[in-house]
């Protein structure tokens, strides 16, 4: 029943709970998040020093399908207005260039066989060596995004998260990478929660002929074209803006508490915004330093977190306590 469901929410309500994320999602109710806003770990990028993280799997094949079973649990607690935001980077086939001098690499390299980077970057070993795969793009978000079609979600914008402060890259052979893309997945092709986010215009209204213009009847290149008619209606633009673009121009936010990669408030923001409603129910399963709880408090909706690290456990809700005032 509707009651017993809520009554089973409540438990994950506003809390960060210490567990692998599949299993614990699998504890939630159906139709009970109204958001999921997640940023998976990078395949092959980073050992966080927990048994049974997702992200160091053998071969990147087995990583999507292990992301594409979390996320067919996560569609059967998301409601069916419920949406979903996926942000995930790609992984380049590593060099095998050797190591950093007198660095100890034994803990992230299995057999020379796995993709492993050192917290300083600098140190790998690849399965990929002598393949044409060899310092390739494996094209990760995109096999993961067809994985999630194929497994019944709907797909509604590839967003294109550019970095204007990204660090330089000692990379000389290529160019620098400085985007990562967020998938915007819903259950249902209509009727999901989404509010209209506006952004400034780039170019002045009188570029529409003013703010006054309305068109009435035929235009001037209707012949020629095949259009025979031209149906009246206001031409003016929204004044408050337009409709956002895909491309999100949001600078990286160092958070110091945390070696790993966070992502900024400003970002969660927007996907809040748009994707979940007032006193919603943010879902978000790697927690890591507690982002998205903050930023969902911040704007008045509740979340429910999954981390499999005690320590970032910790650090997340101490900031949740730092910034929001929380007592956990």
């Amino acid at each position: 029943t509707e009651t017993k469901r809520k009554k089973e929410a409540m438990e994950f309500l506003n809390k960060i709970i210490l567990s692998d994320c599949l299993e614990g999602i699998k504890r939630m109710p159906d139709s009970s998040v109204d958001c999921c806003i997640s940023s998976p770990p990078y395949w092959g990028l980073r050992d966080y020093g927990v048994d049974g993280q997702i992200g160091l799997e053998e071969n990147y094949s087995e990583f999507i399908a292990k992301l594409i079973e979390l996320y067919i649990e996560i569609q059967r607690v998301l409601k069916p207005t419920g949406t979903c935001f996926v942000n995930l980077g790609d992984t380049y086939a590593g060099s095998g260039s050797g190591t950093t001098k007198n660095a100890d690499t034994s803990k992230y390299v299995k057999n020379s066989k796995q993709v492993y980077v050192l917290p300083n970057g600098t140190a790998k070993a690849s399965k990929f060596r002598g393949t044409n795969l060899n310092k390739s793009l494996l094209m990760i978000p995109e096999r993961f995004a067809i994985g999630m079609i194929d497994a019944g979600w709907i797909l509604r914008n590839q967003i294109i998260w550019h970095k204007p402060n990204q660090m330089p890259s000692s990379a000389t052979d290529r160019f620098t990478v400085d985007f990562e893309k967020i998938f915007f997945f819903v259950k249902q092709s209509t009727g999901y929660y989404f509010k209209q986010q506006l952004e400034p215009y780039t170019k002045p209204l009188d570029r529409w002929g003013g703010d006054d213009l309305e068109a009435n009847g035929n235009s001037a290149w209707d012949n020629g074209t095949g259009q025979t008619t031209y149906r009246n209606r206001n031409m003016r633009p929204n004044p408050d803006g337009k409709n956002m673009r895909t491309v999100w121009s949001i600078n990286t936010q160092p958070f110091p508490e945390a070696h790993f990669a966070t992502y900024p408030e400003k970002l969660v923001k927007r996907m809040i915004e748009a994707g979940c409603p007032e006193n919603g129910l943010v879902l978000d399963p790697f927690m890591g330093a507690g982002t998205t709880a903050v930023v969902a408090k911040k704007l008045n909706r509740n979340y429910t977190g999954f981390e499999l690290n005690p320590k970032y456990k910790l650090i997340a809700e101490n900031r949740l306590i730092k910034e929001v005032g929380l007592f956990l």
